[in-house]
């Protein structure tokens, strides 16, 4: 090699050592990549045909130590980016890696890098509030003290009452960690009783087993005619659910949105998929052809079984999108009067048919502003004597 000149790069040292592993001779794998014979023999016989480079591919989510030896030697000849781009890596994977292992302007070294690598790698690491006094009876303090400090308020304010020290951060998710999950240690576990929820375990927000059913062939809301949003034609109708006391009585909801007209389903037997199907389907049908056009549901499980109910009523659903319970608003804002009747919290199985029944009869005799103060009932009747008109 010429003075100054950088040596050849290390993907191609690593294609020589594939070659001789799988048997080639060194001129011959020298040919192969377009070396001279000289160089192949001379890199077999410094490393005394072993090869002295890492041969497996390099991970993409880590650098190796082979990549880390190539930044020692590309670094004050290339720039970050030229490393990179020769390591086919990120800039910013040199630039950190270059940051993290360089003190000060020293110089950067492949396998003190590496140790680093692998200390911080490894797993599972030490909690910082168990070893650091300090840190841990400032977060216990809190927590137990008078005013019930939460994990977050406690994370926050450390950046005011300790500006200066780096030692005393932490997480609020690291608080929540040492005392929900065992063996992170840091906090004594009775400190779960300090919490504003008071859970001695950390609860999710929906359990596996509580997954909603994906509903197959949904026609999204945003299909629906036009007719239907502006209410100029009757028949188009919200739907939902009045869910009970732990989710274990319902009662259906319908509401058609040119009048606000509200019919609610009684389900005594519970409200699976096909009871839930059904019931509907009846109620809707008690109504004639020009007012049943639309449905408009959320995503909810309970009227999975659509198709078979169109099939059954000829009336098209359609389903909103998800989060977005504005787009049945007119029925949301009938669920909110119905627990009025219906409290949150409360068994609804305890109420018949004809409880039902009467309240929907009541729900309907209120004037409504935006029917200028007529009653639901009477918008309803108006439609059903004149089809002709819709």
């Amino acid at each position: 090699m010429q003075p100054g000149r950088l040596g050849c790069p290390r993907q191609l040292k690593r294609g020589f050592w594939r070659l001789i592993a799988s048997g080639m001779q060194s001129d011959a794998a020298s040919r192969e990549l377009g070396l001279t014979r000289t160089t192949g023999v001379r890199w077999f016989g410094e490393a005394g045909g072993m090869s002295p480079i890492d041969l497996a591919e390099p991970s993409r989510r880590f650098l190796s130590i082979s990549e880390r030896e190539e930044i020692a030697v590309l670094r004050g000849h290339v720039s970050a980016r030229e490393i990179a781009r020769r390591l086919h890596r990120a800039p910013s994977t040199i630039v950190r890696e270059l940051q993290r292992n360089t003190p000060g302007q020293g110089q950067y070294r492949a396998l003190l890098a590496q140790k680093r690598a692998d200390h911080r790698s490894q797993r599972p690491k030490p909690s910082k509030l168990a070893g650091n006094d300090q840190l841990r009876a400032y977060v216990q303090e809190k927590l137990g003290g008078p005013e019930r400090w939460s994990p977050e308020q406690i994370s926050r304010r450390m950046r005011r009452d300790f500006p200066d020290d780096e030692c005393m951060r932490i997480s609020h998710e690291a608080i929540y960690q040492a005392l929900y999950v065992q063996g992170r240690g840091g906090l004594r576990r009775e400190l779960t009783a300090c919490l504003r929820t008071g859970r001695a375990l950390r609860k999710p927000r929906r359990r596996v087993d509580h997954r909603k059913k994906r509903i197959k062939n949904m026609v999204m809301i945003s299909e629906r005619p036009a007719e239907a949003a502006d209410r100029a034609v009757p028949g188009h109708w919200e739907g939902d659910l009045l869910v009970g006391k732990g989710g274990a009585s319902a009662i259906g909801t319908l509401v058609e949105r040119t009048s606000r007209f509200t019919m609610l389903v009684h389900l005594p037997g519970g409200y699976d998929v096909l009871t839930v199907r059904d019931a509907i389907a009846t109620t809707i049908l008690t109504l004639p052809v020009h007012l049943r056009r639309s449905l408009t549901w959320d995503q909810g499980w309970e009227l999975i079984e659509h198709a078979q109910f169109s099939v059954d009523t000829d009336v098209a659903v359609y389903f909103c999108d998800p989060h977005s319970p504005w787009q049945r608003g007119t029925n949301e804002n009938t669920n909110g009067l119905l627990r009025q009747y219906f409290p949150k919290g409360t068994d609804l199985n305890v109420h018949s048919a004809d409880d039902v029944a009467n309240v929907a009869v009541a729900l309907n005799g209120r004037p409504r502003k935006t029917l200028n103060w007529m009653t639901p009932a009477e918008a309803f009747a108006a439609l059903l004597i004149s089809p002709a008109s819709t």
